[in-house]
């Protein structure tokens, strides 16, 4: 999933639907984040959505930020509308889907023992159209299979938004599962702090718990809409343009920050 000298990031993501580029955020960057979300999250959870996990839950203390770069009156959400809008992330990703606009960013803490996410596609939830959203996810610490790093199905990107399935809530935090389409195969993606990981709207992805018991899996994750898209689920728009000005275009139906199996019985 890496491209080499005779490959370029393109030509990986045209094949695979996914693609990591190492060390695109410095580590001087990545401890920076690193420290402002983790003083964000011990002041409020004023940027969290309310994923309804019990109050014993990892996740209660370490809830996930969505949309962190709208909330620009602190410093978490101006450094993530910071970076959303970096060229050196923009750069990846007009290689891969052309002249793009913002449309979500979210951190992710993971602590220790905290669940992960049952497989899932992104567009699910944004819905854009004609094309698809693209995420890029950046890893703020070392991650692997211990701390709950990303699975990702390469190739996926092909397939179709799946049906989903019910989740095991032992091991996932959300309801709702996909499952791996026939002839493909999960894959443990291994990054280092500062790597990149760019994917396609129609992968399939998701984590396992954080087994560890003393390392965080954090990450900073940004998803982007070709220019040229006509509608989006609600919750997504306005949609940020490079210039950091904003654009509002059409409501798709449906998706949401729960797709459209936000009832979906477990």
């Amino acid at each position: 999933m890496t491209s080499t000298a005779s490959e370029t990031v393109a030509d990986v993501y045209a094949r695979e639907g996914v693609v990591q580029v190492p060390g695109l955020v410095s580590p001087a960057e990545v401890e920076r984040i690193r420290t402002v979300f983790m003083d964000q999250v011990a002041a409020d959870h004023s940027l969290a959505i309310d994923d309804g996990v019990p109050a014993d839950d990892p996740l209660a203390r370490y809830p996930r930020f969505v949309h962190p770069h709208r909330r620009t009156d602190v410093e978490a959400g101006r450094l993530s509308l910071e970076l959303m809008l970096d060229s050196r992330i923009l750069d990846v990703v007009t290689a891969l889907i052309g002249p793009s606009l913002g449309a979500q960013s979210m951190f992710y803490f993971k602590p220790p023992g905290a669940r992960g996410q049952a497989l899932h596609q992104d567009n699910t939830f944004l819905r854009a159209d004609p094309e698809t959203c693209l995420a890029a996810w950046i890893a703020i610490d070392d991650v692997d299979a211990e701390n709950g790093g990303l699975a990702v199905v390469p190739g996926s990107h092909r397939t179709e938004l799946v049906c989903p399935e019910p989740a095991d809530l032992a091991e996932s935090f959300t309801n709702a599962e996909v499952p791996v389409p026939d002839g493909l195969r999960k894959v443990q993606t291994k990054m280092a702090a500062g790597d990149v990981l760019f994917f396609h709207g129609s992968v399939v992805h998701g984590s396992r718990p954080n087994s560890s018991t003393d390392r965080f899996r954090r990450s900073l994750i940004f998803h982007y809409v070709p220019e040229a898209s006509t509608e989006i689920a609600t919750f997504y728009d306005p949609l940020v343009r490079p210039d950091r000005r904003t654009v509002s275009i059409p409501a798709a139906i449906g998706g949401g920050p729960c797709g459209d199996y936000a009832d979906a019985e477990p």
